[in-house]
């Protein structure tokens, strides 16, 4: 517990009050009510101001850990049979700035996205604003009905990012979230421009992964094959077994291969 605490890191609170400070400021806020998410978050301390702003303050200890996150998915990636593509950043504001540019990004090719405001540095910290979005709930909080009715949804939402050289890389359940009916994607991270083609089978397979527990093997690769072909999920097959290890993840991978395999026979 205390190397997990030394990973995540916290943010000094002279410094945690100065950055919203400085959020106030720079959104004309006399007032600000402030509530920080409860969120296993080794990458940033997000909250969320006025129930308007969202609001991520990055360290550098958050950057160090991105850092070891992103050597880890390298290697896996490797255990899958191809070169490692995740890219790692240099400091805390290029962090927050990547995460706004691929916020814009997703928007320009209509993806919902929250809208990216901006981000700033203060003392030795980076401060990343978004909008924040009302009354939202993650897909893993959504009854199995529902998450069925958006599957297709997600599958066609990630090859329009794929088609227009975009990769999410960080799919999971708590990164797609479902606000006024609609798919909104979150937490992009950073790979190699090169690599989309090995990005687009490991995003599937993200996203198959996040469906399994949720819907179901047999229903999760159906509404991937109303998007992709057999072959292309056989790409993404390749990648389940790394998917599957990683803690975000925990799903069913025999199952999954099972249904692939047997559409692709």
């Amino acid at each position: 517990m205390a190397f997990r605490r030394f990973l995540r890191g916290t943010v000094p609170w002279p410094t945690l009050e100065g950055a919203i400070r400085e959020v106030m400021d720079r959104y004309d806020l006399e007032t600000a009510r402030v509530v920080f998410l409860d969120a296993d978050n080794w990458l940033s301390t997000p909250c969320v101001v006025n129930d308007r702003l969202f609001v991520k303050v990055v360290t550098e200890q958050n950057s160090l850990v991105h850092a070891l996150l992103t050597a880890g998915r390298n290697l896996g990636a490797f255990s899958s049979g191809t070169e490692g593509f995740f890219e790692r950043f240099d400091a805390p504001i290029e962090m927050a700035e990547h995460e706004l540019e691929a916020n814009e990004r997703m928007r320009e090719i209509g993806v919902n996205a929250p809208e990216p405001k901006e981000a700033f540095e203060f003392d030795d910290v980076a401060v990343m604003v978004l909008e924040y979005l009302p009354d939202f709930r993650s897909l893993d909080e959504l009854p199995p009905d529902e998450v069925r009715g958006h599957a297709v949804e997600l599958f066609e939402a990630l090859d329009r990012m794929h088609d227009n050289n975009l990769a999410h890389g960080d799919l999971q359940r708590e990164n797609v979230l479902v606000s006024g009916g609609d798919l909104y994607f979150i937490d992009a991270t950073k790979v190699r421009g090169d690599a989309i083609e090995d990005a687009r089978a490991y995003d599937t397979a993200c996203a198959l992964g996040a469906l399994e527990p949720l819907i179901g093997a047999r229903d999760a690769v159906a509404a991937a094959l109303e998007v992709h072909d057999p072959d292309a999920l056989l790409e993404a097959r390749d990648f389940l077994d790394f998917v599957n290890i990683r803690p975000e993840h925990d799903f069913d991978g025999a199952a999954v291969k099972g249904e692939i395999e047997k559409h692709a026979a």
